[in-house]
């Protein structure tokens, strides 16, 4: 069905094309086991409280996990409904937490590392989410090919186990292919073999591994996006075993409104620069202050996931059984900057307005500093503004008998920013129409539950507003209430900064005060030594 309506939000024309004879979201979603790894990263946990929530009549949903230092999978998954991610499922409808079912496993061995007794309790899944990855830009080589691209190919492998898979969604990242400039929903040409790519990683150590993995990569920035890439092309080549999907999300962040607004797990993205403008710790940044930041609100992210599955698990079912001769693997670029979209410079500007409002309790400095596309004069700033500060500080921290800590903080904050350099100092075009075509096939009834578009109208000072209260709250774990100390607290700093700047200032006239006058006392002793020889 065609039509053109208002959405229910009445913000926001959609172009409807639902199929009426397709099930809703919920209906395909009833009575299913899901299998989804990376079920405690940020993706995953929001992926499955969606899921319980607004799919409650799903059977069970399966969740890969690893024992971890002295906690076993039953105390990890207990961790991960305890987050206030989880507070409106447990209010509404607790018993849907039953539903969780924890499964020892390992993305980065054979076999996942699953039991016999584990693989018969999951025969019944028809739905897969692979989420798991290691997003890390340092890892080692041997490390990213394991996980990234290896654990893949073992997912796909447990995939072909399932007699009524209908749907595997295999979670990537738009900035998989990131030396072409405008990426399209498309698969492109690979950087390597990684059948081969594979079996070096299980073959060499990883000294001689990381010996020619630059050339090995060749123009790509790090193993995260150059391992992604590799794991596309494992999913392209089972294309016409299993039912698959690949999902490209760009840069993913707080919560938008769903299920609360502003929640967050990681300082990923814009979020980590916001913080660290906040705390007072970063205040220089070499990047394009044009440059766009390409992120995109988790639960807008998760919302379409859910519905490209749905999509192509409904019409997997009305082609039964599956074969070769059904649709292509579908791609989905799930990102929002040509829609609607914010510079490196507006979110920086902005979290320093921001901070007026709602700053950190922990904050050790004014919140300051700037962006620079001049790396020399970055350079200055990062040794006088980050390096000689923490130096100073942690002196201070040890004649007082307390643990330096600032020096190690700020060496941490330079590698992550010479980690990013790459993707905050270029530009990318990503082409989103079946990401933004996907909205339009949701059915009426689905709308309330899964339409995801309505972020073009949101308001993005409101929102990077709730990222930093979601900051405070979930990764701080500081009260709202002592905001007004906070407040107190942030002046008392902002007099600091300029008593400092004006000493600086003063001192620094001072010398060249001091200079010129010695420099006129030796002219005048000069000239007088030039009279007096003279006049003799």
């Amino acid at each position: 069905m065609q039509s053109f309506s208002n959405h229910p939000t009445g913000l926001l024309p959609v172009e409807e094309n639902y199929d009426p004879n397709k099930p809703s979201i919920r209906e395909f979603y009833s009575g299913r086991d899901i299998f989804i790894t990376g079920g405690t990263g940020f993706m995953g946990k929001v992926l499955i409280e969606k899921l319980l929530r607004s799919c409650s009549e799903l059977n069970r949903i399966f969740i890969l996990l690893r024992e971890k230092k002295s906690k076993k999978i039953e105390d990890r998954l207990r961790d991960i409904q305890q987050l206030a991610l989880f507070d409106v499922l447990r209010k509404e409808n607790p018993r849907a937490l039953e539903k969780m079912i924890p499964i020892k496993g390992d993305v980065t061995m054979l076999g996942l590392d699953l039991s016999t007794e584990d693989k018969n309790r999951m025969s019944e899944v028809s739905v897969i989410f692979h989420v798991a990855a290691n997003v890390r830009f340092d890892d080692m080589l041997r490390d990213a090919i394991i996980l990234n691209t290896r654990g893949t190919r073992e997912v796909v492998k447990f995939a072909q186990t399932f007699k009524n898979l209908c749907v595997m969604m295999h979670v990537s990242t738009t900035y998989s292919n990131p030396d072409k400039y405008v990426i399209e929903e498309k698969i492109y040409p690979p950087y390597a073999d990684w059948k081969e790519t594979i079996k070096l990683a299980e073959q060499l150590d990883e000294e001689t591994l990381e010996t020619f993995a630059p050339k090995y990569m060749g123009m790509l920035p790090n193993t995260y996006v150059f391992t992604k890439s590799l794991a596309e092309h494992i999913i392209n080549d089972y294309q016409e075993k299993l039912p698959l999907i690949l999902f490209r999300p760009s840069i993913v962040i707080s919560s938008m409104r769903d299920p609360i607004p502003g929640w967050m797990d990681n300082f990923n993205g814009p979020v980590g620069l916001l913080v660290g403008c906040g705390i007072g710790l970063c205040r220089t940044m070499y990047c394009d202050p044009n440059n766009v930041a390409d992120f995109t609100p988790v639960d807008v992210c998760i919302k379409a996931m859910i519905v490209a599955a749905w999509k192509k698990g409904t019409a997997v079912i009305q082609s039964t059984p599956y074969s070769p001769d059904s649709p292509q693997l579908p791609v989905y670029n799930c990102c929002i900057s040509n829609l609607r979209n914010s510079t490196m410079s507006q979110i920086v500007e902005m979290g320093k307005l921001l901070s007026n409002d709602i700053p950190l309790d922990k904050c050790i400095w004014a919140p300051g500093g700037g962006i620079t596309q001049i790396r020399i004069r970055n350079i200055i700033r990062v040794m006088l503004y980050h390096i000689l500060p923490a130096i100073m500080i942690d002196l201070l921290l040890r004649l007082a008998g307390q643990r330096p800590f600032l020096a190690k903080v700020q060496r941490k904050i330079y590698n992550a920013n010479v980690a990013l350099e790459y993707f905050i100092c270029n530009n990318w075009e990503f082409k989103n129409n079946n990401f933004i075509r996907l909205a339009s096939e949701i059915k009426p009834e689905d709308n309330k539950d899964f339409y995801y578009r309505d972020f073009i109208e949101f308001d993005i000072t409101l929102y990077f507003r709730n990222c930093i209260l979601g900051v405070r709250r979930y990764l701080l774990h500081e009260k709202d209430e002592n905001i007004p100390k906070a407040l107190k607290h942030q002046r008392r700093m902002k007099l600091l900064d300029k008593t400092c700047k004006l000493l600086f200032v003063s001192g620094f006239l001072y010398l060249i005060l001091i200079k010129f006058d010695m420099l006129g006392l030796s002219l005048y002793l000069a000239s007088y030594r030039t009279t007096y020889d003279l006049s003799r």
